[in-house]
């Protein structure tokens, strides 16, 4: 791959950088997104909720939603709905399998080739359960707990609200860890998952060429349902996103950069209809980043 290729070579040279962009990210990492809750757009989000006649959902703890504005990365803005609730994520938390192997080659314990790559890629792109249980084995599920739940990342709070969270593979073995707190093997809440995409954006993830290859296996999703299909009338959006889908419960997660403006949302649904919720969501989110063109009103009012 030529990515890949060029990854490689861009390794060594950016080895010192990478050591100190790693300091900056468990800096970073510290902060509480929290502080950038916003009651104007909290507001917002609120009233999109109540148009698309899911308030009651969200009551009654079955949908759950992370907005975040990340246009100036000085200054975010977060919403969020059922934020702290741990859910079943089914394929999201493959996220946490890519940041697992992407720190583990930025450690030089995980080799970057096209073999690798690949795997990555067919897991985030494509939802491959057998690429995800391979990228899986080699880093390991109690050294992936070990990264999530580190200080550098703390993608996961055991005494807390719990986060991201993969204790089993995507195959018939059963779970080995399952999360303390609801006891899931694949689970998540909208505010860790979100905060993953927010240290992603500001490129405080991982090192500066690691953040570029999981912003490349992110791209291009080969999956059209929820928030891709529900940006398909928003025109000139990139996403970068991982979703999935098991029995009644529904995920989606994506930073979305669209016309100078950049956010991240995510959604969790426990419903059969779910992935039809996220769907319907997505545009009327995404116009309170961006402001819809004349050419999309128009397309509303017909």
């Amino acid at each position: 791959m030529t990515f890949a290729r060029w990854l490689l070579s861009r390794l060594y040279l950016s080895w010192m950088f990478g050591v100190l962009a790693c300091a900056s990210s468990s800096a970073a990492s510290a902060a509480d997104l929290r502080a950038a809750q916003d009651t104007g757009l909290q507001g917002a989000m609120e009233r999109v909720v109540a148009d698309a006649g899911l308030r009651d959902e969200v009551a009654l703890g079955r949908l759950a939603l992370a907005l975040v504005d990340v246009t100036d990365p000085a200054a975010p803005r977060l919403a969020l709905l059922n934020g702290d609730r741990m859910m079943y994520a089914a394929s999201m938390p493959k996220v946490a399998i890519l940041l697992g192997a992407l720190a583990e080659a930025e450690a030089g314990r995980l080799p970057i080739n096209a073999t690798t790559v690949g795997a990555m890629t067919n897991m985030i792109r494509f939802s491959s359960n057998e690429d995800a249980t391979r990228v899986l084995r080699w880093v390991g599920v109690d050294r992936l707990l070990e990264i999530l739940q580190s200080p550098r990342f703390a993608l996961y709070d055991r005494a807390g609200a719990g986060g991201l969270w993969v204790g089993k593979s995507y195959g018939p073995e059963p779970a080995v860890r399952r999360d303390p707190l609801q006891n899931l093997s694949h689970g998540a809440t909208v505010y860790q998952t979100a905060r993953l995409y927010w240290m992603l954006a500001n490129n405080q993830l991982l090192s500066a060429p690691m953040n570029a290859l999981m912003k490349q296996v992110l791209s291009n999703p080969g999956i059209h349902h929820k928030f891709v299909k529900g940006l398909d009338s928003r025109p000139g959006a990139d996403i970068y996103r991982k979703s999935g889908s098991w029995k009644n419960f529904h995920a989606d997660s994506a930073l979305v950069e669209s016309h100078g403006k950049r956010f991240i949302l995510v959604g969790i649904a426990e419903h059969a209809d779910g992935g039809e919720w996220l769907a319907r969501l997505a545009a009327p989110l995404h116009d309170l980043i961006v402001p819809p063109s004349p050419q999309t009103v128009a397309r509303v009012g017909n």
